[in-house]
């Protein structure tokens, strides 16, 4: 990872990235606006007092192409928009600690890491119909640190990266007690 070194003795543990069903829902709005231009016309035509709108959409002529050249895109520069920050975003357990990187945009970040010695508190919290069903949820770590809460939004598996966490800081206590 290039957003923070590795000590010579820390290795990653997991990494892990919002749910996919997460990145759907952001994406269904792009893929109903791709579709509206070829659905539009034939929804027009089924109404009588627009069905003369109809030929605004005959996509054969140069200018209703040149539209829809650039409404496609715009959606096609959102969606990719969107699949850059669920990709780049990215939770990363180390044996030594958490990192929350975080994609804003193009050309913005937010690295936020969190060392597993300060960590007193871990939970899970899987709350709705959907969530439950596709097992995503998130996990709220309580620090002693300045960052009082340290939250992991809509990942899947949630109790599985909790358990490794507990094992990877319970490892912690017993290395820096020793």
């Amino acid at each position: 990872m290039k957003e923070f070194e590795l000590a010579p003795d820390e290795h990653i543990v997991r990494e892990s990235r919002k749910h996919w069903f997460v990145f759907l829902a952001v994406l269904l709005p792009f893929i109903i606006i791709a579709i509206i231009p070829f659905a539009l016309p034939r929804v027009i035509t089924l109404v009588p007092q627009l069905a003369q709108y109809a030929t605004w959409f005959d996509y054969t002529a140069t200018t209703p192409r040149l539209v829809l050249g650039i409404w496609l895109l715009i959606t096609w520069t959102g969606a990719w928009s969107a699949f850059t920050r669920f990709y780049l975003s990215v939770f990363v357990l180390t044996n030594k600690r958490i990192a929350n990187i975080k994609q804003h945009g193009y050309f913005s970040i937010e690295v936020s890491i969190l060392f597993l010695s300060n960590v007193q508190d871990v939970t899970t919290d899987v709350s709705g119909f959907l969530p439950s069903i596709f097992g995503m949820g998130d996990i709220i770590v309580q620090s002693a640190g300045a960052i009082d809460e340290f939250r992991m939004r809509n990942i899947p598996r949630p109790e599985q990266m909790r358990d490794m966490l507990l094992r990877y800081i319970s490892e912690q206590s017993k290395n820096t007690s020793v």
